[in-house]
C-alpha cells in the first residue's frame, strides 16, 4: 500500500464522521505510515475476518510504539481477546465504523505503565463475553502518564467499561452503555477530565472517582449525560449513582444532566472541597446530591433537582462532615418513599444539613417532610438558613433542639403551604416545640428566628 493510496483512503473520513481535528491527526498517521512504516494489512491484520486478530495487531502496535508512530485501523470488525497494548499507542479508527469484538472469555484490552495511550473513533464491544483474572473493564489500564479517549465507545462489558488505576488524561466525546458493573472506575488518578460523555444502563454506578486513602485527585466531571444507572449489589447507597467520589479531594462536578439513577445522581463520601455545581438531577431514588462521612468544605450551588426522596444532604457531622455552602438550588416534587426503610424518621426533606454550613437563596417545593432540616439530635453546628423560599412542605424547616447543640440562624425565608409549622423545633424526629414563628425562639438559647415571612 503506497502513499496515494494511504491518502486517498485518508479523503473520505469527513464523510463517515470523523471532525476536522480527526481527519488532520489520522492523515497525518497515514502519511507517516506511508513514509516508513508498514500497514495493518501487511501485519496480516483484514477487517471483518473471521479470525482472532490479537496476535497481528499486537505485531503491528508494538512496532508503532518503538517508533512512536499512530496507527489507523479501517472500518470493519475486529476479533481480539487478551489484547496487551505497549507503552506508547496511538491507535485511530472511524466512529461507529471501527468495532474491536471480544473473541473469547478472557482480557479484552489492558495497558500498563502506559507513557502515551491515545484511543480514538473505536467502539469496543464486549458481547458480555467473561472477563478473566483481575481484569475488571473492556479497558483496564493501571498506570498512565498521558491518557486521551475521544469519540470511543464500550458496550457489552460483563464487568466496567474502563477501568483506570493512576491515569492523568482525558475521557472525552465518548460512549459507554450496557455495563455489568460501573461505567467507569477510576482509583488514584491525577486530574483525570471527564466531559461530554455520554452513559446509560450500567449495573452498579456510572462515574466512579476513588483514591485508596483519603488526598488530591482533582478530576473534572463536566458535561456529560448519565441515565438509568442501576444498583444490582443492592446496599443502601455505595452503589446505583451517576457520579461517586469517595475520599478524593478537589473534585469538580458541573453541568452534567444525570437521570434516573437507582440512589444518588451525585454522592460524595469523604471527598473534601468537592464543588458540585449547574447539574440537572432528575429522577433519584435516594438523595439527589450528597455530601456525607468525613468530607470538609462542599459547595453545592445552581443546580436543579426533580424527583428524589431526598434532595440535598450534607451530613455525618459524627463522622467529621461539616463545611458547606449551599446556594441557589431548586429542589421539587420530592418523595417520601425511599429504597430501604429510612432510620431518619423517613424520606421527603429538600435540603439537609448539620454543621458549619449557610443554606442560602435555594427554592424548594413539594417535599413531604421538611423544606430544610437542621441538624439530627446534637449533630448541629454553626448553620444559617436564610433567604430560601420553601412552599408545599409539610414543616418548613424542622431545627434539632437537643441538648448540647450549637449555634443556628433563621433568618429572611419565606414559607407558604407548609400545614404543620413553618420552623418547628425537633428532639431527634419528634417535634417539641410549637410554630416557632408564632412562639418565638427566645427560650431556645442556640436558636435565632428572624424576619421571616409565612403566607
Amino acid at each position: 500500500m503506497n502513499r496515494r493510496r494511504f491518502l486517498k483512503a485518508s479523503a473520505g473520513f469527513a464523510v463517515l464522521g470523523l471532525s476536522m481535528p480527526h481527519l488532520a491527526f489520522a492523515d497525518a498517521a497515514l502519511g507517516r505510515m506511508a513514509a516508513g512504516a508498514a500497514s495493518a494489512r501487511d501485519f496480516g491484520i483484514d477487517p471483518n475476518s473471521a479470525t482472532d486478530q490479537t496476535s497481528a495487531l499486537t505485531a503491528l502496535l508494538e512496532r508503532a510504539s518503538a517508533e512512536s508512530i499512530p496507527v489507523f485501523l479501517p472500518p470493519g470488525r475486529y476479533r481480539l481477546s487478551g489484547l496487551s497494548l505497549p507503552r506508547q499507542v496511538r491507535l485511530i479508527g472511524v466512529p461507529g465504523a471501527t468495532r474491536l469484538v471480544q473473541e473469547r472469555a478472557s482480557a479484552f484490552l489492558t495497558a500498563r505503565d502506559s507513557e502515551h495511550l491515545s484511543l480514538s473513533g473505536l467502539a469496543l464491544d464486549g458481547v458480555y463475553m467473561p472477563l478473566s483474572g483481575d481484569v475488571r473493564a473492556l479497558l483496564d489500564i493501571d498506570g498512565a502518564e498521558h491518557l486521551a479517549i475521544d469519540q470511543c465507545a464500550f458496550r457489552a462489558s460483563s464487568g466496567s467499561g474502563l477501568a483506570l488505576r493512576r491515569a492523568r488524561g482525558r475521557i472525552r466525546d465518548s460512549e459507554i452503555a450496557d455495563a455489568s458493573d460501573y461505567a467507569l472506575y477510576a482509583l488514584d488518578s491525577d486530574g483525570l477530565d471527564i466531559s461530554a460523555n455520554t452513559i446509560a444502563d450500567c449495573g452498579n454506578g456510572g462515574i466512579l472517582v476513588h483514591r485508596s486513602s483519603p488526598g488530591a485527585d482533582g478530576s473534572r466531571i463536566a458535561g456529560n449525560r448519565i441515565t438509568r444507572i442501576r444498583a444490582d449489589r443492592g446496599g443502601t447507597g455505595q452503589y446505583g449513582n451517576g457520579v461517586n467520589a469517595y475520599r478524593a479531594d478537589n473534585l469538580r462536578v458541573s453541568d452534567n444532566e444525570i437521570s434516573d439513577c437507582a440512589f444518588s445522581a451525585i454522592r460524595g463520601n469523604s471527598a473534601g472541597n468537592l464543588q458540585i455545581s449547574g447539574n440537572t438531577c432528575l429522577l433519584s431514588g435516594e438523595t439527589a446530591l450528597y455530601a456525607e462521612f468525613a468530607f470538609q468544605g462542599a459547595v453545592i450551588t445552581g443546580n436543579l433537582v426533580d424527583g428524589a426522596a431526598h434532595g440535598i444532604s450534607m451530613a455525618n457531622f459524627d463522622k467529621g462532615g461539616r463545611l458547606c455552602a449551599c446556594t441557589g438550588n431548586i429542589v421539587r416534587i420530592l418523595s417520601a418513599n425511599g429504597p430501604y426503610p429510612s432510620p431518619m424518621a423517613g424520606f421527603g426533606i429538600g435540603i439537609n444539613v448539620e454543621a458549619d454550613s449557610a443554606v442560602t437563596g435555594n427554592v424548594i417545593e413539594n417535599a413531604p417532610l421538611a423544606g430544610i432540616r437542621m441538624g439530627w439530635g446534637p449533630f448541629l453546628r454553626n448553620i444559617t438558613a436564610s433567604g430560601n423560599v420553601i412552599r408545599k412542605a409539610k414543616t418548613g424547616i424542622i431545627v434539632s433542639v437537643v441538648e448540647g447543640t450549637g449555634a443556628a440562624v433563621i433568618s429572611g425565608n419565606v414559607f407558604e403551604d407548609t400545614p404543620d409549622g413553618a420552623v418547628v423545633g425537633h428532639r431527634w424526629a419528634d417535634p417539641i416545640t410549637g410554630d416557632l414563628l408564632r412562639a418565638g425562639s427566645k427560650d431556645i438559647p442556640h436558636l435565632t428566628v428572624a424576619d421571616n415571612r409565612a403566607g
